[in-house]
Parts: C-alpha cells; sequence; structure tokens
C-alpha cells in the first residue's frame, strides 16, 4: 500500500519556525520527485516546494523563497521542509506529494499523483 503521511504541524508565532516531515511507504521513493503544497481555506491548493529523485534539484515558491528548504533523505524514505520566518499568510493545510514521469519538477498539483492527508500549520500574528 502507497502512502505518504506527513508530521510537524502545529502552531506557531509569526516569525518561527517549523519542519515538516512526509514518511514514504509502499514505493521505491528514490525514484519519486517530491513535493509540499499547501491549502489555505477558500483557497486553491498552491505549491511551496520540490526536490528531484536524488535530492540534487530543488525548486520554490516565490512566496516562501529564502525561508524554506526542501530536503529528502532516500535510505529513510522521507521528504523535510524547513520553514522559517513564518507569517499568518503560511497558514494552510500542508501537504506532501509523489510524482514520477518527467525530467522536470512541475508545479502544478495535476502532476502528481500520490499525495498524503496533509497537516495543520497555523500561524498566528
Amino acid at each position: 500500500q502507497v502512502q505518504l503521511v506527513e508530521s510537524g504541524g502545529g502552531l506557531v508565532q509569526a516569525g518561527g519556525s517549523l519542519r515538516l516531515s512526509c514518511a514514504a511507504s509502499g514505493l521505491t521513493f528514490s525514484r519519486y520527485r517530491m513535493a509540499w503544497f499547501r491549502q489555505a481555506p477558500g483557497k486553491e491548493r498552491e505549491f511551496v516546494a520540490a526536490i528531484g529523485s536524488s535530492g540534487g534539484v530543488t525548486l520554490y515558491a516565490d512566496s516562501v523563497k529564502g525561508r524554506a528548504t526542501i530536503s529528502r533523505d532516500n535510505v529513510k524514505n522521507t521528504v523535510y521542509v524547513q520553514m522559517n520566518s513564518l507569517k499568518p499568510e503560511d497558514t494552510a493545510v500542508y501537504y506532501c506529494a509523489a510524482g514520477s514521469g518527467t525530467a522536470t519538477i512541475p508545479q502544478i498539483p495535476e502532476r502528481y499523483g500520490i499525495w498524503g492527508q496533509g497537516t495543520q500549520v497555523t500561524v498566528s500574528s
């Protein structure tokens, strides 16, 4: 059974940090590019960051560039995103996603076929 399980969300004050984790099982993790998306109430799901299958390539949304760092451990089958200098507008449910089949790193949800259940991040002002 293919599964992605996010953890690490919570309530944090503006300016604080969180590290989200996503543990994968049931798939050959090192063959998949991984991404983080987020969805705030009433808004569409938006791209946050992505990392290539080997970890050598990363991509960030402009809204988090300089504040987020995505990484992966292909031994632990886990992808992380470190979020610093959090802002209230970062409040959302954060999802990790796995995708395969392309040499590029897409930023749209439709290009990722496996999703976790999400973890809530709430940033208070």
